[in-house]
């Protein structure tokens, strides 16, 4: 069962900067201890005027219990604030992306990851302590499978109960089975909740797309189209990552959402598609 309300550990971290920047301190410990020169996996995270949300997100990251080796980019993508101070305060890799835009920022990512599992995240996103592995683990185990996306839940901005969103993700999920089995899996997947081969990516020319689609949906079309294996819904409850609903309210709130999701269960557009 979904979570009807926020966790107690996710409240905990779902904090502004002013009230999470005593923490840097720990954030940085935290990293130092699980941070590697050779990892095996590479966390991107592109980022633009993030400061009120970067440190949660490296917060929660910070206290992942991964086996593996780590490494975090977050990538500034011509901020004007103190998201990339604030980053290199918390003892993760920081780089430039002078190319506006999320294609561009992975890409940039891309470029500089050095492990061989690429988990694509967000600034302003909370990820539990199990998620990095739980995203990496099929692709370890299984080399018919070239990406995984995973579930996600709403934290409310906006006034919308978190109650109301239960029920909309529940909506969802049945919205992505119904990708899954009868339309297009890709539509299911999301920039800050999946993770592929970084060679793989690389040989599909990272995360460039056509007018009219999605970076990340996209890639998981060239890598299948490549042969490079099938997609992998991860469903633990237990790696559900907390995103924030403001891409909800750009799109025009909660309610128009909602009507989109019905739309779009009764019909289909390749590769548009609403959160």
């Amino acid at each position: 069962m979904r979570p009807f309300s926020i966790p107690g550990g996710i409240s905990a971290i779902n904090k502004g900067k002013a009230e999470l920047l005593d923490k840097i301190p720990e954030i940085a410990k935290n990293f130092s201890k699980i941070n590697s020169d050779t990892p095996l996996i590479s966390i991107v995270i592109p980022a633009y005027n993030e400061e009120e949300n970067i440190l949660k997100t490296l917060y929660s990251l910070s206290l992942t219990n991964s086996k593996h080796g780590i490494e975090v980019i977050v990538v500034n993508n011509n901020s004007v604030d103190e998201t990339e101070s604030l980053a290199l305060a918390c003892n993760v890799t920081c780089i430039k992306e002078t190319k506006q835009g999320i294609t561009n920022a992975r890409n940039g990512g891309l470029a500089h990851a050095r492990g061989t599992y690429l988990v694509n995240a967000d600034a302003d996103t909370i990820y539990p302590p199990n998620w990095i592995d739980d995203m990496v683990s099929p692709l370890l185990k299984n080399e018919g499978i070239c990406l995984t996306y995973g579930k996600f839940s709403f934290v409310p901005t906006a006034g919308t109960p978190r109650s109301v969103y239960f029920f909309y993700e529940y909506l969802s999920d049945f919205n992505r089975k119904i990708c899954q089995l009868f339309k297009e899996e890709a539509l299911n997947v999301y920039g800050f909740n999946s993770a592929c081969r970084r060679q793989q990516c690389v040989d599909v020319d990272g995360f460039n797309h056509p007018p009219q689609t999605n970076e990340d949906g996209w890639l998981a079309i060239k890598l299948r189209t490549k042969g490079y294996g099938k997609l992998h819904w991860v469903t633990h409850n237990r790696s559900i990552v907390w995103t924030t609903d403001r891409r909800i309210q750009l799109d025009g709130g909660f309610f128009k959402a909602t009507f989109d999701r019905l739309v779009k269960n009764l019909s289909f557009k390749h590769m548009k598609r609403s959160t």
